[in-house]
C-alpha cells in the first residue's frame, strides 16, 4: 500500500493521453466523496454507474474472481479494484490520473487493502501478453482512451477466455445530449451516428471516445474477441443523479448507459 508507480511520465505522451491527464488531476476532487462512500460497499452489495445499479442485476462482476487475476482500466480512485480484490482476485488499478491514484492510495491505507497501483494510461499497460483473467472499465479507459489502441491492449494482456466488462455512456443518450452538459437530454436527435467517435465538447480541452454500437463490435472483433451481452439498463423512475440533468425521467425511456461483456477467443 502506498503511491503508485509511476510508469508513464508525462512528456511524449499521445495529445488526448496528456489533455485528459490534466483534465482528471484538476478534476479529482470532485470525486473523492463518491469514491469514499463506494469504497465503503461490501461484496454483493456494489453499485454502478450514475444511477447506483445493483451489482445482482447487471453482474458486472465475475463469481469466480477469487484467485483470479484482474485488472481496472482507469480505476480513478480505485474503488471497484478494491471491490475485486474483496472478493479475492489479485488486482492491478491503472490510471491516467496522479491525483486520482492519491485518493486511491490513501483509501486502500484506510480501509487496510492492498492492491497495486500504476500511474498511465490503458493504452500502455506495462504487462506481458495473458497476464490477466479478467479486465473492466466504468467509466475508465472505455471512454477516456482511444479504443483503437486500448481495446487491443486490453485482449493483448487477456489470458483466453478472460472476460473484459465495460460501462460507459449509450450511443443514444450521446446522440441525444446537448452541448451544454448543464441541459437535459432531449428526444430527438442532436448529432449524426455517422461520424461518432472522438469527441471534444465545447469549451472542454478534455477527449471522450463515443463509439457506435457498429464501432465497438469491430473494435472487439478484430482484437480477437467476441461479445457475449450488451445491456441497456432501464433507471427507475424518480431516481436522482447529479450526472444527469433533468432527473430520472430520459432514462426511464432510453438507456443513458450501456454495458458490454466480451470474451477473448480460445
Amino acid at each position: 500500500m502506498g503511491a503508485a508507480t509511476d510508469t508513464q511520465p508525462s512528456g511524449g505522451l499521445p495529445e488526448h493521453v496528456a489533455a485528459n491527464r490534466a483534465y482528471w488531476d484538476a478534476y479529482a476532487p470532485q470525486w473523492v466523496e463518491s469514491g469514499e462512500r463506494q469504497w465503503r460497499l461490501a461484496p454483493g452489495a456494489e453499485t454502478w454507474g450514475i444511477f447506483g445499479f445493483p451489482e445482482p442485476e447487471i453482474r458486472m462482476l465475475p463469481d469466480d474472481l477469487a484467485g483470479k487475476d484482474a485488472i481496472e482500466l482507469g480505476c480513478g480512485t480505485g474503488y471497484v479494484s478494491a471491490w475485486m480484490a474483496r472478493r479475492g482476485a489479485r488486482v492491478v488499478g491503472i490510471d491516467n490520473s496522479a491525483a486520482q491514484l492519491e485518493t486511491a492510495a490513501r483509501l486502500q491505507r484506510e480501509h487496510g487493502l492492498a492492491f497495486t497501483l500504476l500511474h498511465g494510461d490503458a493504452e500502455r499497460v506495462p504487462y506481458p501478453d495473458g497476464s490477466f483473467d479478467f479486465a473492466i472499465s466504468e467509466y475508465g479507459a472505455v471512454l477516456w482512451a482511444d479504443p483503437e489502441v486500448w481495446v487491443p491492449e486490453a485482449a493483448r494482456l487477456l489470458r483466453p477466455g478472460g472476460r473484459l466488462h465495460v460501462l460507459t455512456n449509450s450511443v443514444l443518450y450521446h446522440l441525444c445530449a446537448p452541448d451544454d452538459e448543464r441541459e437535459p437530454a432531449t428526444d430527438r436527435l442532436l448529432r449524426p451516428q455517422f461520424g461518432m467517435g472522438r469527441t471534444v465538447w465545447p469549451g472542454e480541452a478534455a477527449v471522450e471516445f463515443h463509439p457506435s454500437h457498429g464501432g465497438w463490435i469491430r473494435q472487439f472483433t478484430s482484437a480477437g474477441l467476441e461479445v457475449v451481452e450488451l445491456l441497456e439498463p432501464q433507471a427507475r423512475p424518480g431516481l436522482v443523479s447529479r450526472h444527469l440533468p433533468g432527473g430520472s425521467a430520459w432514462a426511464t425511456k432510453w438507456p443513458v448507459e450501456e454495458i458490454w461483456k466480451v470474451r477473448k477467443r480460445t
